[in-house]
């Protein structure tokens, strides 16, 4: 298991007095479907932390790389109908690997997110004709292609949308590197 992630189970039981089963339990006794409904249930009935309300959703969803059986079958439900943005999903994990070997690619049900010693990128395959890079550059101003970011409750401060393979750019690859460099 991810260090980070076991360090955050050990708190979760330290802050809140119960483990993180007996919370997947309290979820599940909830019946709730969607990550999102955990989360704000978790965040304003129990007073979580978003951190902490996130990786009781997913655990409870088994919607995170470590509760997945193979990680590989989270990617495919991801492309499922979006093949065509595989391409590019390979490509962008290509050059953020050679950014150095301390680069993590940690596949969830919607999206992989990219760690160095925390989170820097999120590859998103948003809908069929939509493929977003969500990037943590918190403090940069938009510019270029790198928009802010107002959909994803904090996970990254900016975005940049792609729609087809050409629309990749080295400018999307020098916006990663930053942000890789940052997350060090």
């Amino acid at each position: 298991m991810d260090p980070a992630v076991q360090t955050m189970i050990d708190n979760l039981e330290k802050n809140t007095g119960k483990s993180l089963d007996q919370w997947v339990a309290i979820v599940q006794q909830e019946e709730f479907k969607k990550h999102g409904e955990i989360v704000k249930f978790l965040k304003t009935d129990h007073g979580f932390t978003h951190g902490f309300a996130n990786l009781v959703a997913h655990k409870s969803l088994k919607s995170d790389a470590g509760s997945a059986s193979d990680t590989d079958e989270l990617i495919e439900k991801q492309y499922k109908g979006k093949e065509h943005f595989l391409p590019i999903f390979q490509k962008l994990k290509s050059e953020i690997a050679a950014f150095g070997k301390d680069v993590e690619f940690v596949p969830k049900n919607a999206y992989v997110s990219v760690k160095r010693k925390k989170q820097f990128a999120m590859l998103v395959p948003a809908t069929k004709s939509r493929y977003e890079v969500g990037i943590n550059l918190k403090g940069q101003e938009p510019s270029g292609i790198l928009e802010l970011d107002t959909k994803s409750s904090g996970m990254i401060s900016h975005r940049v949308v792609i729609n087809h393979e050409e629309q990749y750019s080295k400018e999307l690859v020098d916006w990663l590197k930053k942000a890789y460099e940052a997350a060090g």
